[in-house]
């Protein structure tokens, strides 16, 4: 069997080599000669799974991405001709859950104002924004979620109105990157929003640049009218409004769900995926290929502050050594895709075990691994 997979996704090719052939190959500068044969395709969102791409593509029966996101995947085409599809949803919901909290947290501690009693406006209610919701919810903050498309299937109980959400204390957005349909994404937050929001509040994009009119709130910010800004996602990527990163409190390259832990679980998941449609017994060895930690255990005598606790959070990640490399190497296109094609090994905070002698619930709930003192 040959299998191509984009060289970004982690310990692919250590697994998928026990089943036949395995050609590594750029994920955005993939070209169809290279589908010739090919049985299965693994790709990340760099790649556009078009009709272009698959013209070569003569033996394909399967394509997954490594990834929440599908809309770079033309499921119609895949479908029409008879190739299973998996994507990976939920699989790096941890870590930007994590991010979040470490923006929040790094966000409070800038502005020393607390989190506790602040209201966090989450739009996006999926697997993604529930990881967050839990986050915020044990950092003390009102969490309200706004996701019509999902309270109009019955799957969300409650959900604030968008004048709600544009109130908040903080905008959190997880939404996917849509131009039709009812509730399209694409440019949700354009001037007429922006305008009404306020500088003493913090907006935070971890899902599609595109979602926010970045134009619109450069304009905004270079007239001291901004909200605080952490964005980790930009319109155009990796062709970003350069101006706009000076403006940002936090600036990221698309990398809030690169935990090493999110990687592997995309991968584990498209691999089981494509074992059950192409029929092959899955020997899914991500466990055993996941390294140890850096820090795998630190002790606590009392209560965290929320300034310790920012510390906590930093100590397993650390948000600002990505943003200084962004700010340095990272606003050119190639810049933006290097950082994130040799993106340093992230851990979540379920790798650190934390020994507590006062019970701190919240730390559990954050994400740690917490290991009571007797």
């Amino acid at each position: 069997m040959k299998i191509v997979v984009d060289e970004n996704i982690p310990f692919a090719q250590q697994i998928l080599s026990q089943h036949g052939e395995v050609v590594a190959v750029d994920g955005r500068t993939m070209q169809p000669q290279q589908l010739v044969d090919a049985d299965a395709l693994l790709v990340r969102s760099v790649t556009k799974v078009n009709r272009q791409l698959l013209s070569q593509a003569n033996k394909l029966k399967f394509v997954g991405t490594a990834t929440i996101g599908t809309e770079h995947v033309d499921q119609t085409l895949l479908n029409d001709q008879g190739i299973a599809f998996a994507s990976a949803p939920g699989c790096n919901s941890i870590a930007v859950g994590e991010y979040v909290a470490t923006a929040l947290l790094a966000a409070a501690e800038y502005r020393q104002q607390p989190l506790a009693g602040k209201s966090i406006a989450i739009v996006g209610a999926g697997n993604t924004g529930s990881q967050v919701a839990i986050r915020a919810a044990a950092l003390g903050m009102q969490v309200m979620l706004y996701d019509p498309p999902l309270a109009e299937k019955g799957g969300l109980a409650t959900s604030v109105s968008f004048e709600q959400v544009i109130a908040s204390d903080v905008i959190s957005l997880h939404v996917p990157s849509t131009k039709t349909g009812k509730y399209p994404s694409y440019h949700l937050f354009n001037q007429q929003v922006l305008s009404k929001l306020k500088p003493d509040q913090i907006l935070i994009n971890a899902c599609r640049g595109e979602v926010i009119d970045n134009q619109a709130l450069l304009e905004i910010a270079e007239q001291g009218q901004s909200p605080l800004l952490v964005l980790d996602v930009w319109e155009g990527e990796p062709i970003i409004l350069e101006p706009l990163v000076k403006y940002a409190f936090i600036a990221t390259p698309h990398i809030a769900g690169y935990s090493l832990e999110g990687k592997m679980r995309g991968t584990s998941m498209v691999y089981q995926a494509m074992c059950q449609a192409l029929q092959i017994e899955a020997n899914d060895l991500s466990e055993k290929l996941l390294p140890e930690p850096e820090f795998s255990q630190i002790a606590l005598k009392g209560e965290l502050t929320e300034s310790q606790l920012s510390k906590l959070t930093q100590l397993v990640y650390n948000i600002f050594a990505d943003d200084r490399r962004f700010r340095q190497h990272g606003a050119s296109p190639t810049g933006f895709d290097k950082l994130r094609k040799f993106y340093p090994q992230r851990r979540e905070f379920s790798a650190l075990q934390v020994v507590n002698q006062h019970k701190q619930a919240n730390l559990g709930a954050l994400g740690f691994n917490i290991q009571e003192n007797k």
